[in-house]
């Protein structure tokens, strides 16, 4: 099914669940399997964007020394081969109140007011922190989170604080699109803060460990 048809069936009155089946569900947060740009224009409206895109600078290649062999999982993946087409990234800023895009320096976004950054002391070649565009009216915010990342299941994964962090730099929002979802971070975050959020994530493995986790998790 092509973009397009999605669009079009969508604006005939399709629901997103008449058009694609959840891949994981709770009272919380809904994860889907495929890909944002055939699922979000079947979706409604979200008070926030709060997403990671792949920035497509050739991390999936492991190719800073310091990474060893941490990424060799991920290699064949091509998870960082490239970035989402600008169209993809308007249509998602189109469909969400409130935006936060994690590598937000990487894309050509409108200018902005509030960045966030996480400065995250990895050392090594790793950069210091990571920057957060935001369509937030509002000024910069620095918070201070160590990513050692040993446990984590996906090659960016964040920590569950900073995401949290960054909801609560939203203000008053309740429903959340998370179109690039990786292991589920926002997910939980959003959960653990009482939120409703809808994953995305195009690669059937992150959704069983996303899912996996969620399950796990206790209903706020």
């Amino acid at each position: 099914m092509s973009a397009h048809t999605t669009t079009s069936e969508a604006r005939q009155g399709l629901s997103c669940r008449d058009l694609f089946s959840p891949y994981f569900e709770d009272k919380r947060v809904t994860i889907y399997h495929g890909d944002c740009r055939q699922i979000v224009p079947a979706l409604g409206r979200f008070d926030l964007l709060l997403t990671d895109p792949p920035y497509g600078i050739g991390e999936h290649g492991g190719k800073a020394r310091t990474r060893g062999k941490s990424t060799a999982n991920h290699e064949k993946m091509g998870w960082d081969n490239a970035p989402p087409e600008k169209w993809v990234l308007d249509m998602l800023l189109d469909k969400c109140d409130k935006k936060m895009i994690f590598g937000g320096n990487y894309f050509d976004l409108p200018p902005s007011r509030c960045w966030l950054y996480w400065r995250k002391l990895m050392g090594g070649d790793f950069a210091d922190g990571e920057l957060v565009w935001t369509s937030l009216d509002a000024v910069v915010r620095e918070f201070t989170k160590p990513n050692k990342g040993g446990k984590n299941q996906h090659p960016t994964q964040k920590p569950l604080e900073v995401m949290q962090w960054c909801i609560q730099q939203a203000g008053d929002v309740e429903t959340i699109l998370d179109p690039f979802a990786g292991s589920g971070t926002t997910g939980e975050a959003a959960k653990h803060l009482g939120k409703r959020a809808v994953l995305i994530e195009r690669e059937e493995k992150y959704c069983e460990i996303a899912a996996n986790r969620l399950a796990q998790e206790v209903l706020f």
